[in-house]
């Protein structure tokens, strides 16, 4: 509709929510950001829009989209604030969420701890029933013995009910008449069907999976209905999509019905807006680095495109350490996470030495400086100290930080116990948040093939810019890049999303024994499933179809996923899906077995609709003067001088195109402040990118 015009992203963090209104007929772009409220998330939702009505006024009326990225359903894994969830499995396979792969996630130390399952035994009931592997059944389903597990799991008090059958991705039958069993029992109470949210081999997975599902399935419903009343209350006439783990956005039904795929709603966001500006600005290696309130995301973006992966963990034990959580088979980016936010905390080790994180003070309390009664020393606090933040423009003036409740802090909690000086403790709490994220940088960049002496690091989030120079001296990367809004990346990375969704389906076959005419029928039935997502949003003629497989060597316990040809399967030769295999297996591990057979294992589809492209606006002023843009000096600590030196300070919404001047400097802007040292240069291009040049990389 014409009188609709405005887009808005908001993305709630668990520190701050941020927001970001795009207006499509002009380009412009209006920024809010405000405290994240943890007990009803949808109160910072409308404080966050009553305060870009201030600036905007009436532009909730004229809205055409809402996109919403949330951690609530990260949350309520974590905190265990999820459903009383019931499970119905074959008989023999109750234990299974325990069992897992029965691997030891460290395997010397006698006193590791998992994750509890979401389901505690006595609420996961059995059938008698078993499917073979090829989808024949082998024991058939009793309906009255069904009946009398649901009626079971209904007199304990379930309020949703997970139902993952052996083999039944092959063969859903037998889930299915217990669907209906649960739903003419008792309609009121929330299902998931492991064929429904992943018909995928792997049976720890699939159970995991759809146990999550099911046990965040009322939770999220309650929230999104909330939510869209909410904002029809205040106005809203327009559409709510939620950002997918998957760099997709998709609709609120689809949200409510597989909130398993939006566990990694917001972090998402910030990587797909840096893919976005790589292609844009063609460049082949970015590292995208957002550092929040409570954790850092990065993600290493190769040829213009993030990686996504078909599995992660979410709620482990040891917060960093792989294997120790929770197991959720679904799409999500490639995304690389560690406890280092601006709400870290820093205190004195049980050895006697710092330690800074992965604990946070989150959105409340928050650090010492917020005012709101935190007693915990955290980055934050450093950061002001070490006069990289302003007390009295932080969220650009509307946020007064105390200064001396830090320093109170700092020397009581870090100086005083380690017998360092006030400097040492300060510098060593930001120094130290560098030395981690570095670390796991590091990592991950070689993990995926990459050299971080190439990259350039893309900086977002509210921490990010403070922290991205101390990052890259790191790891030696030559430049930085700083984008407009970069506080609120996150919100603004929805914009560049596409609206899409992911389906897959397991079916174990020989390339030699396959018929592509299955294959195909497999296909078209995906396209069909994921054209029914997405038909609310489009016609169906808009909806293009990328079609995939996961293949390995027959034996091999881990596939490669291989595109195909759009068209037609059965068009396709068994030589050219052959070929297109053993080029990708030689590329990723230098040698391939043509004499091997090969098989498929899992059929992927993902469909999308037309993106509508954010056109980055052109900024005003070329051919200005660097004395206007220059707000004053202020004393900051410099690591190449080990000292507090003069730093000029910029005001960044009066730079201009074609501008360059050298460090040290201090950038500002509402939502975050960029720290360039001594030995970097800045410019300012036609958008108000900055980018930050290296003389020298250590």
């Amino acid at each position: 509709m014409q009188d609709r015009y405005y887009r808005l992203g908001c993305d709630i963090g668990g520190t701050f929510t941020d927001f970001v209104l795009l207006d499509d007929q002009t380009g412009e772009i209006k920024t809010g950001k405000c405290l994240t409220t943890p007990r009803d998330p949808s109160d910072a939702v409308e404080e966050g829009i009553r305060g870009l009505e201030k600036t905007t006024p009436d532009f909730v009326g004229k809205l055409d989209e809402l996109i919403h990225g949330t951690t609530l359903v990260i949350n309520s894994i974590i905190e265990r604030k999820g459903a009383k969830t019931g499970l119905i499995t074959t008989k023999g396979f109750r234990d299974i969420l325990e069992i897992g792969r029965e691997i030891r996630y460290a395997p010397y130390d006698i006193f590791a701890e998992f994750p509890q399952p979401l389901i505690p035994r006595r609420l996961r009931m059995e059938v008698d029933e078993r499917i073979r592997s090829d989808g024949t059944i082998l024991r058939p389903l009793d309906p009255e013995d069904a009946r009398r597990t649901v009626k079971a799991l209904l007199d304990m008090g379930v309020e949703s009910i997970a139902v993952c059958l052996i083999n039944s991705f092959e063969n859903p039958v037998h889930e299915r008449m217990i669907e209906e069993i649960i739903h003419s029992e008792a309609p009121e109470v929330s299902t998931s069907i492991s064929y429904h949210v992943l018909p995928q081999i792997k049976e720890y997975e699939r159970t995991s999976t759809t146990v999550t599902n099911a046990y965040v399935k009322p939770l999220t419903g309650r929230y999104l209905s909330k939510l869209s009343g909410r904002l029809e209350s205040i106005g809203f006439t327009g559409k709510l999509f939620i950002m997918l783990s998957s760099g997709g956005v998709t609709s609120v039904d689809t949200a409510a019905q597989f909130p398993v795929r939006i566990i990694e709603s917001g972090p998402t966001a910030a990587v797909i807006a840096g893919q976005y500006y790589g292609k844009h600005f063609n460049i082949p290696e970015m590292f995208c680095f957002d550092m929040g309130g409570t954790t850092a995301k990065s993600c290493l973006i190769q040829k213009g495109v993030a990686g996504v992966v078909p599995t992660f963990e979410v709620g482990r034990v040891q917060r960093f350490m792989k294997g120790s959580g929770l197991t959720i088979q679904v799409p999500v980016v490639d995304l690389m996470e560690i406890g280092a936010g601006g709400g870290s905390i820093a205190k004195v080790s049980k050895l006697g030495t710092l330690q800074v994180g992965p604990e946070s003070s989150g959105a409340d309390p928050g650090p010492i400086c917020y005012g709101r009664g935190g007693q915990d020393p955290c980055v934050t606090d450093a950061d002001l100290l070490l006069g990289y933040l302003d007390e009295n423009y932080f969220l650009g003036g509307t946020m007064k930080l105390d200064k001396e409740g830090a320093r109170r802090g700092v020397e009581e909690k870090i100086a005083k116990p380690l017998g360092v000086s006030f400097i040492q403790a300060v510098w060593g709490i930001h120094d130290l948040i560098n030395e981690t994220m570095a670390a796991a940088a590091k990592t991950h960049i070689a993990e995926k093939g990459g050299n971080p002496k190439i990259v350039t690091i893309a900086a977002f989030g509210g921490a990010g810019p403070v922290h991205a120079y101390g990052l890259a001296k790191k790891l030696g990367s030559p430049r930085m890049l700083i984008p407009p809004n970069a506080g609120v990346g996150s919100a603004m990375g929805f914009f560049t999303a596409p609206r899409a969704f992911d389906l897959l389906r397991s079916h174990k076959v020989s390339l030699g024994d396959a018929s592509f005419g299955d294959v195909e029928d497999i296909f078209r039935g995906l396209e069909r499933d994921a054209g029914e997502i997405l038909k609310k949003e489009a016609t169906s003629d808009t909806i293009r179809f990328e079609r995939s497989l996961d293949m390995r060597f027959v034996g091999q316990g881990s596939e490669m996923n291989i595109s195909v040809p759009d068209g037609d399967f059965t068009r396709v030769t068994k030589a050219e899906v052959r070929q297109r295999f053993d080029d990708a297996y030689q590329k990723l591990y230098g040698r391939t077995y043509p004499d091997s057979e090969v098989e498929f294992i899992n059929f992927k589809v993902r469909a999308s609709l037309p993106e509508k492209l954010l056109q980055l606006p052109k900024i005003e002023g070329k051919g200005g003067t660097l004395d206007k843009a220059v707000k004053g000096q202020r004393l900051a600590y410099s690591p190449i001088s080990k000292d507090f030196i003069p730093y000029a300070v910029y005001d960044r919404y009066s730079l201009f195109p074609s501008a360059r001047f050298p460090g040290p400097a201090i950038i500002e802007e509402k939502e975050s402040t960029l720290i360039v040292g001594e030995d970097a240069h800045v410019s300012v291009d036609d958008f108000g990118f900055l980018w930050i040049d290296l003389k020298e990389v250590c």
